[in-house]
């Protein structure tokens, strides 16, 4: 049963379909918040999280040039992570604060000129080509652990894979604790519930915002790091191509909630992997291909049938 099913359906399906959830929940935790609270769709989330995989790469690569230390992806992200927000603070600053009062819609105009920026700055600096995120050639870093010797079942788990699994959970548990044990969080779901109201009790809402900016920021880049180390590559448009995922994630899980984002990005993840699977004879249930195009129709289907999603988000 394991040789004929699980091995293949499990290391090569399931396990790299909760990666992807992984790395889409982490994305649309950012979407959601800014949503929740700023009441604007931020499409330049998904280009300010290939900045931070690109920053990472060059404080990897700083560092091996000047020290000759070669340093971790995660550990190079500590630096890249205040660049991030203060980006994501300038991009408010700049084009998001002036059209606060303003139209929904001038300011999701300014976010996806702001995308444009972001993607045509990355070019321009780093250039158009694919970058190898981590230099030289790579060992095999699977970890193999058997369950019993009798079915003689193997689990294939790279290194890396096992990093985004405990980053993720890191990053949720985190969130959690902010979100129900401090005053800046309970500020931030008061200003998501009602920001006039949240204001005449005395709540700093610019602080609030800011506060988002750097939720936002630190799980962005965490997403664009863990990306890049699953991919082991850089691309100009890796950001946008996340993008519609991402928010097919928070619109599952229901926007201005994070725990949904999280349960919409790891369901997002695995029905993309798992279609792909050749549930019927030996062709795939779908083409690779059209993966993108299965986490766009579970969005119109929720949008249609529960635009509030499945934690009872905000609808508009």
């Amino acid at each position: 049963m394991w040789d004929a099913f699980g091995f293949e359906f499990v290391n090569f399906y399931l396990i790299p379909g909760l990666v992807l959830g992984c790395i889409y929940a982490l994305g649309a935790i950012g979407i959601t918040l800014t949503f929740g609270i700023l009441r604007f769709a931020n499409f330049a989330h998904g280009e300010l999280m290939m900045m931070g995989a690109y920053l990472t790469w060059t404080i990897m690569a700083i560092i091996t040039a000047v020290i000759g230390i070669t340093v971790h992806p995660l550990i190079a992200a500590i630096p890249a992570s205040i660049v991030v927000i203060y980006l994501f603070f300038w991009t408010d600053k700049f084009f998001y604060k002036p059209f606060r009062k303003a139209d929904t819609i001038k300011v999701v105009m300014a976010s996806f000129g702001m995308m444009l920026i972001l993607r045509s700055a990355v070019q321009v600096i780093w250039g158009p080509n694919q970058l190898t995120f981590v230099p030289g050639i790579a060992k095999p870093n699977a970890g193999l652990m058997s369950w019993t010797d009798d079915i003689g079942a193997i689990l294939l788990i790279p290194n890396k894979h096992l990093l985004i699994f405990a980053g993720t959970i890191v990053f949720v548990v985190v969130l959690s604790y902010i979100l129900n044990r401090t005053r800046i969080g309970k500020a931030m779901r008061a200003v998501s519930d009602s920001p006039d109201l949240a204001h005449v009790t005395g709540i700093d809402v610019d602080q609030v915002i800011r506060a988002t900016w750097i939720v936002g920021g630190v799980c962005a880049l965490a997403a664009g790091v863990f990306l890049a180390m699953d991919i082991q590559l850089l691309e100009t448009t890796m950001g946008f191509r996340m993008l519609l995922p991402m928010f097919a994630a928070a619109i599952l899980g229901g926007i201005g909630k994070p725990y949904g984002a999280v349960a919409g990005g790891l369901i997002i993840g695995l029905a993309e992997e798992l279609s792909a699977y050749p549930w019927i004879g030996t062709e795939p249930l779908l083409s690779p291909g059209y993966k993108t195009g299965v986490a766009f129709a579970i969005m119109v289907v929720m949008l249609i049938l529960r635009p509030q999603g499945l934690f009872k988000g905000r609808s508009f």
